[in-house]
């Protein structure tokens, strides 16, 4: 049997370890621990308000000096904490949970409030009172290597670059770069070329900082015109001069595209490009854009066949109809029970019954899109045009 650390090491990305897993029926807990920015994304989709969450966290107490004056003193705790409120903070990579403590502790009493931060390489136990299809999945997905691809992206125009990161769940924008470039013509002509040097000396510093190619699979350089050009020439000299190899070795996976402007936005445009869908075939951001399209395109063309908002969607899986179910993961993040619940039993169904579901992350372009869609959408297997004409 393969030692699974050297495979991790094969494979150049960690994926969430699973430590404990003690589900009996549908409750029971799991201790995980996250090592990838997208680990915390994934955390976050399983915390619920009603949780319990066991963790390694820091409480600032106080403290009498032998002079009676109060000292404050922050000691390290672990404590069990019933979850009322969770917060992601993509940028910081950390997830607050503030909630009551359900254990005896000298430092914090029973029922009292207390704010625990998950972090990178963090362990933390789970505890669910009902770990639904949903759940499960999101920790499979999580703590399975294979479903993870990657790509870096740099978005440009004149001034403005986004250098992002797109995992399997996640995009993340890990450098902005803006730069005020003077005129091409007239007396500010000689300083533009310098400047834009200059501009493009900041995106490729950034990009050092950032991909890591044992993780990456393609780095993408996009733009609107010539500058994607301009900016790949200026930085393949760069490589050649400077460069202690990362680059210079990896020059056969950077590659060229259009995009309309340097805002992170324009990566669905990249994701949708067949060229790039061909080599990151596996990537769940690029088949989340190739099925929003879809529906898009089935929208426009065929509508009896492509419906949106909870009502019609529900309604054409009563006649068994949707071949592809669209869905946000923001909606399991609910917390109503029962709206929930709904969502998951139509997940299940629709699977049951032969249909493929895609549970779009909320942080990749393409989920942003279906959320502001309600976050469900639905590709029918054939036309209901009656239901076109229905207010749901």
């Amino acid at each position: 049997r393969i030692d699974e650390g050297l495979r991790r090491r094969a494979h150049g990305k960690d994926e969430m370890r699973m430590l404990s897993r003690q589900i009996r029926g549908k409750e029971g807990s799991v201790k995980l621990l996250p090592v990838e920015g997208e680990d915390l994304w994934h955390t976050y989709n399983l915390l619920q308000v009603g949780d319990h969450i066991t963790a390694t966290t820091f409480r600032k107490v106080q403290r009498a000096t032998a002079s009676g004056a109060g000292e404050s003193e922050r000691v390290k705790l672990k404590l069990r904490v019933k979850v009322e409120q969770v917060d992601f903070d993509g940028v910081g990579l950390t997830i607050r949970i503030k909630g009551t403590n359900t254990t005896e502790n000298e430092h914090v009493k029973l029922g009292q409030y207390h704010t625990i931060e998950l972090e990178l390489n963090r362990a933390f136990t789970l505890e669910k009172t009902e770990w639904d299809a949903v759940h499960l999945d999101i920790v499979k997905e999580a703590c399975d290597f294979a479903n993870t691809a990657d790509m870096a992206a740099v978005v440009m125009q004149e001034g403005l670059a986004h250098v992002c990161l797109v995992g399997g769940s996640i995009t993340l924008v890990k450098a902005k770069i803006e730069k005020s470039l003077p005129k091409k013509r007239g007396a500010a002509a000689q300083g533009y070329e310098k400047a834009l040097h200059a501009f493009f000396a900041q995106i490729y510093q950034a990009l050092v900082n950032h991909v890591n190619f044992e993780i990456v699979k393609i780095l993408v350089i996009a733009s609107p015109g010539f500058l994607k050009d301009q900016f790949h020439e200026w930085m393949m000299k760069e490589v050649e001069n400077n460069d202690p190899g990362k680059f210079r070795k990896n020059k056969d996976r950077i590659v060229i595209a259009h995009s309309s402007s340097g805002f992170k936005g324009a990566l669905k445009e990249v994701l949708a490009a067949p060229k790039f869908q061909a080599i990151l075939k596996d990537v769940k951001a690029v088949r989340e854009v190739q099925t929003l399209d879809e529906f898009y395109e089935m929208l426009a063309t065929e509508p009896a066949k492509a419906f949106y908002g909870p009502g019609h969607v529900m309604a054409a899986h009563e006649s068994l109809a949707i071949k592809k179910l669209l869905i946000t993961d923001a909606l399991f993040r609910s917390s109503d029970v029962a709206s929930r619940r709904k969502y998951v039993e139509l997940v299940e169904s629709v699977k049951q019954n032969g249909g493929e579901v895609y549970i779009f992350s909320t942080m990749h372009v393409s989920g942003e899109q279906l959320q502001k869609l309600s976050g469900i959408a639905a590709i029918l297997r054939l036309p209901l045009p009656d239901l076109e004409d229905e207010e749901l």
